[in-house]
């Protein structure tokens, strides 16, 4: 280490020694949420900087007269280039950000690498600004949430201030690139599950606002998609309103199984290659037929939210028939279906990017369907199509990230539109309640959930996640064999301090338990000392724990069987401990202090 650096070194560890005595770790967490809120907001600006500038270089000079090839074209660069430099620059994985980041508070590591600050920013701004149909919202979290963990590490923090300042970063990502404060705290609250406490309060506000302020000094104060409501609200739209909730929440299943599915396939398929050549050739294709699936799509959510639908179909397959009303049907009908295809195949094909953009965009979309298709057919009354396509962006966000509080700040936010804030708060909660028969899991969490890893803010359930078997396992049980007589067995019990005792054979495999209530009457006569073998008197255990099994289904089990001691074995039927009761209650008890501290 160079003496420029060793000075540095022993610099900052008598400034951590002074702060620990002169600034509580409340105060400085607050302090800390600001320096998070500030760089996370700047990242923010960067990234829009990046993602506008890169699109405008490409398509300023493009022609939307008929299909162009140049849609199939950058596309597909643009994830070749994202992909090369994930896979050979940072080589790791950096999708499904927000995914990871509820899996890192799952594990309780709250621990996100240094170059996640960046590297997300980098191939994503790539990925979108060349045209991939996905959204910088997830890129942008998981930057924030790197720079709260990674700010907390640096000033040695504890578990609990790591997990919340990697909250406050997601927070500030939010409210800087939506400009929507509120909407980034409620983010952390039920997408991210973090507890709203009033520890958390305070830096989860300070964060968004600072964030929100870098913001405003670099973009404005205006909304990032002001809404002119030109047509007045009637209270006899409501049941056309919940006809839409229903129906978005019927698109949020639609676009949530889709992806999943497309995902998997994804996931089956040989190298890297072979996914790129598939995903970006899929991509390519949809966006030649279907300009608009271009980037994030903010323009076209523009045109919708403006009435102004005359340009929509510029450029793309069915722009010759742009005059009819079926082909605008039809048009939007495409437009919702094959998103999901555009913006999976984007990510399998080695992209970065999210699906927050993509769910605004297919709710705006099907809100607008849902309006034109009712006029088209005469229904009375007449529905306002961007009022209805606003009142869409709500609803299939709010299904498809399970966050209905969310989706209806966000798009008030995001669009100014407070006087709809009643029809907004009825098409997401009925959306919500839709999806919600189908799918109990947004599409951020469903793999946690299947693998019992997913925090949730009952406090039972978070603590038992936060518990894993491999922590409680005890191994002082003595182990015996199958044909050990009863003298080898009375002498193994001399030197137990336990009433169970394993049995195994020459390859540790798990055969059965000897209960040492149920040789107490025979242990005590020498005369079956040699006659007498641990086969016989040996029983199988109630049930067995296999490693990695989930600590909820490990008390399921224990529930199941009303056992007290329970063996855990491998996938192999191997032997390796026991798990007790007592010892996940100690445990339970000390997580469940820590997870709940103020």
């Amino acid at each position: 280490m160079k003496e420029k650096e060793k000075k540095y070194v022993e610099w900052f560890m008598r400034f951590l020694v002074w702060r620990e005595k002169h600034i509580s770790t409340r105060t400085f967490t607050l302090i800390m949420s600001f320096v998070v809120g500030l760089f996370t907001g700047l990242a923010a600006v960067l990234l829009k900087w990046l993602i506008h500038g890169i699109q405008h270089l490409l398509t300023s000079h493009m022609i939307d007269e008929g299909l162009n090839g140049l849609y199939f074209v950058y596309p597909i660069v643009g994830v070749f280039l994202a992909g090369v430099f994930v896979r050979y620059i940072v080589k790791d994985d950096i999708s499904h950000g927000v995914t990871r980041i509820l899996h890192a508070f799952s594990q309780r590591k709250s621990r996100v690498k240094p170059h996640n600050m960046y590297s997300s920013i980098v191939a994503s701004s790539v990925t979108i600004g060349f045209g991939g149909s996905v959204g910088a919202e997830a890129p942008i979290v998981y930057t924030g949430a790197s720079i709260g963990s990674n700010i907390g590490r640096l000033f040695r923090m504890p578990p609990n201030v790591l997990m919340l300042m990697m909250g406050c970063g997601a927070a500030s990502a939010i409210a800087g690139i939506f400009k929507a404060p509120i909407a980034g705290i409620l983010f952390t609250i039920e997408v991210l599950m973090v507890d709203l406490t009033a520890t958390s309060v305070l830096p989860l506000l300070i964060s968004s606002i600072t964030a929100v302020t870098v913001s405003y000094l670099y973009h404005g104060t205006a909304a990032e998609f002001m809404f002119e409501q030109t047509e007045i609200f009637g209270m006899g739209r409501i049941p056309y309103v919940i006809l839409l909730g229903i129906f978005c929440g019927f698109v949020s299943l639609y676009f949530t199984r889709v992806m999943n599915w497309i995902e998997g396939r994804f996931r089956k398929m040989g190298g890297p290659w072979h996914k790129f050549a598939f995903g970006s050739i899929l991509l390519g294709i949809c966006i030649l037929l279907l300009p608009p699936l271009y980037g994030e799509g903010y323009d076209s959510i523009l045109m919708l939210l403006a009435g102004n639908t005359d340009e929509l179909m510029r450029g793309s397959l069915l722009y010759e028939w742009h005059d009819t009303a079926w082909a605008m049907l039809v048009f939007a009908a495409l437009i919702v279906l094959t998103k999901v295809f555009a913006t999976a195949a984007t990510n399998g094909a080695g992209g970065v990017g999210g699906t927050f953009a993509p769910s605004l965009y297919v709710g705006c979309f099907a809100g607008f369907l849902f309006a034109y298709a009712s006029n088209l057919w005469d229904f009375t009354p007449v529905l306002s199509n961007k009022n209805f396509a606003l009142m869409g962006m709500a609803g299939v966000m709010s299904g498809v990230m399970h966050a209905p509080l969310m989706a209806i700040f966000l798009t008030v936010e995001l669009t100014g539109s407070y006087a709809l804030f009643l029809p907004l708060m009825i098409t997401s909660t009925v959306s919500y309640a839709t999806i919600r028969i189908f799918e109990k899991h947004s599409i951020y969490t469903m793999r946690l959930a299947k693998k019992g890893e997913l925090l949730t803010h009952g406090k039972d359930k978070a603590v038992l996640t936060l518990l894993k078997v491999d922590s409680v396992i005890e191994k002082d049980f003595l182990v015996v064999h199958p044909d050990m007589s009863l003298g080898d067995m009375v002498k193994v019990i001399s030197k137990s301090h336990r009433n169970i005792f394993p049995v195994t054979d020459n390859n540790d495999v798990l055969l059965g338990i000897v209960l040492l209530d149920d040789i107490r009457n025979i242990m005590f006569r020498p005369t079956l000392y040699n006659r007498m073998y641990v086969s016989r008197f040996m029983s199988m255990p109630p049930a067995r724990i296999v490693i990695g099994m989930s600590m909820e289904k490990v008390m399921k089990t224990f529930d199941e069987t009303n056992a007290w001691n329970l063996p855990v074995v491998d996938e192999n039927d191997k032997y390796i401990g026991f798990v007790s009761k007592s010892k996940i209650f100690n445990s339970y008890r000390r997580v469940l202090v820590h997870y709940s501290q103020d």
